[in-house]
């Protein structure tokens, strides 16, 4: 089995960060794997997206041009990707931050939140991983049970005060 999935977003949103999280949740649990950052020069606030391709069989290319999974997590995200996705694919969006609605009737589409519910969490910055959460949840590309263990490893030293609060964003967007 082979998911492609593509998250999107500005730089800042956390956009690589989720693609590494599930590369890693990929490679702990034994899958062949690619993670692609792309990235605009401004970083913070550029356009920024990020293809992961989660495989039980080598992975010929790590180029992602008709992703399973879209993750977008802002409107020109959303626009610029949104035809790409595959018949019975599925796209995520933050209906905090993209007022419209999927147009294609072929794929399925989530509206989380997510930029909402981190800030009335007390998670800000964090809607990436409430998102991917809800990844998780309705694709089961990687187990839930993995989360604990990858984000100790993707969760560089210095920041290991904020495990805990990853973990938690993850929960909610799970509805754990």
């Amino acid at each position: 089995m082979t998911t492609q999935i593509l998250i999107a977003g500005f730089g800042g949103q956390g956009v690589l960060f989720t693609g590494k999280f599930l590369a890693y949740a990929g490679l702990l649990e034994g899958r062949e794997l690619s993670w692609l950052p792309s990235y605009g020069p401004e970083m913070r606030g550029g356009t920024a997206n990020c293809s992961v391709i989660l495989s039980d069989t080598p992975v010929g290319s790590p180029i992602v041009t008709h992703p399973d999974v879209l993750i977008a997590m802002n409107l020109p995200s959303l626009d610029k990707f949104e035809k790409d996705v595959v018949p019975g694919g599925k796209i995520f969006v933050d209906s905090s931050l993209i007022s419209r609605k999927v147009e294609r009737s072929d794929v399925e589409a989530y509206y989380i939140p997510a930029t909402a519910l981190a800030s009335q969490e007390n998670l800000d910055g964090l809607a990436n991983m409430i998102m991917l959460g809800k990844v998780i949840r309705e694709t089961e590309a990687v187990p839930y049970s993995c989360v604990d263990s990858t984000m100790t490893k993707v969760v560089s030293a210095r920041h290991t005060d904020l495990i805990d609060a990853n973990k938690r964003a993850i929960a909610l967007g799970y509805g754990k």
